[in-house]
């Protein structure tokens, strides 16, 4: 069986498993310097877009097509090319449809629709080109700090914390000549949470409630912040928590469409037990290796088997663990292990290393998360800063 990978820097996370299962791999990749080229059975370089990956899955008659963006620009130029491919040439594409895209790629969209399906989201005020430069910041009904977003954005791009109206009129007036649609979120005070929903051929299997933080008007990015899993929060039954989110999350990726795998954020108050949805990004998460610590499934790998044509749902939900989940930002850990050769978990108490140079994480799997704090330190990790989370 053959599997076309469109995009490279995710292909280490893949690239043994694909061998081990006896898999010929093909990669597209449109940066001749990416890494990882070499370790697919063959590659081609090719310019941006999706035009030229969909003429080699036809040319080289591959068995499916996964892509593997982990960055949100390309994925409604996937969804089109899925549309192409599965219904004139019936290769399968491991992604979400152009409906399911346009909505989570468009963080305005999601909200809508999210309301429209009576879904809880934090409320928001939309402002729309036209009227921002005529607009004060006394006609906006909201309590400070807000949340000014713009509708496309990844990584906390396009997100700021506003701390008061003089702030917002200021900044409403910097972005009075924008021709694009903002809007404004009310700022909840909880904790940041993401869970990773797979969903192929109508079924769904929701992962584990990754704990990010608590949410703070510095607007710290989660990646700055330590992650744990599963959710644990002082005070909560988290078991039937954790299983409502769980629920929450293969709904919402039921009536949206997800294919593939989907990475939903939310805000969860611990006094109201409310959950709150933010985003939803259908694409490869951030959360993957934490995941994979502590469930023993691999996103990715699955991304592999709806490929092959041998994922099967009910399979996975049994292969689910009950492992815990520690990840921490460590800038650069003196490890030659930062490679494809150790992306996998093994047993009930192992670590990787992962991310760019000098932007390196370690992702630990404990039997008890005091386990995985005690792996921590035997790694000599400076965990000093991290004393309040």
């Amino acid at each position: 069986m053959k599997l076309l990978f469109v995009g490279a820097r995710l292909f280490d996370d893949v690239a043994l498993y694909a061998k081990q299962k006896g898999l010929e791999t093909i990669l597209t990749e449109s940066n001749p310097m990416a890494r990882n080229l070499e370790l697919a059975d063959k590659h081609y370089l090719v310019p941006r877009g999706m035009n030229d990956p969909m003429d080699i899955a036809i040319k080289e008659d591959v068995d499916a097509v996964v892509p593997l963006m982990g960055i949100d620009g390309p994925l409604l130029e996937v969804a089109k090319m899925k549309e192409k491919l599965e219904e004139d040439h019936g290769i399968p594409v491991v992604a979400s449809g152009v409906f399911a895209t346009s909505i989570a790629r468009d963080k305005l969209k999601t909200k809508e629709f999210l309301l429209e399906k009576g879904i809880k989201t934090p409320k928001f005020h939309k402002i729309i080109p036209g009227i921002k430069r005529n607009i004060h910041a006394e006609t906006v009904d909201t309590n400070f700090p807000v949340v000014l977003k713009q509708p496309e954005g990844q990584g906390g791009s396009g997100v700021e914390i506003i701390s008061s109206r003089v702030d917002l009129d200021n900044r409403l007036e910097d972005l009075s000549d924008s021709m694009e649609a903002i809007f404004l979120e009310e700022f909840l005070q909880g904790i940041e949470v993401s869970i990773e929903v797979l969903r192929w051929e109508g079924s769904s299997v929701p992962l584990v409630p990754v704990y990010k933080g608590e949410t703070t008007v510095e607007g710290i990015h989660p990646l700055n912040k330590i992650k744990k899993a599963p959710l644990d929060v002082d005070g909560v039954d988290n078991r039937k928590n954790n299983r409502n989110i769980q629920e929450l999350a293969s709904k919402i990726a039921e009536l949206v469409g997800i294919e593939g795998t989907a990475d939903i954020d939310i805000i969860f108050n611990a006094e109201t037990n409310g959950n709150n949805i933010i985003e939803i990004n259908n694409r490869p998460s951030g959360t993957r290796y934490i995941t994979a610590a502590s469930t023993g499934v691999n996103p990715l790998h699955e991304l592999v088997d709806m490929g092959a044509g041998c994922w099967n749902p009910e399979n996975v939900q049994k292969r689910l663990k009950d492992f815990a989940g520690l990840e921490i930002p460590v800038g650069k850990l003196e490890s030659d292990r930062n490679n494809y050769k150790f992306r996998n978990f093994s047993g009930e108490e192992s670590w990787i290393v992962h991310g760019p140079e000098n932007y390196e994480r370690v992702t630990i799997r404990g039997r008890t998360m005091t386990k995985a704090f005690e792996i921590a330190e035997s790694l000599q990790i400076n965990l000093e800063k991290f004393k309040n989370e």
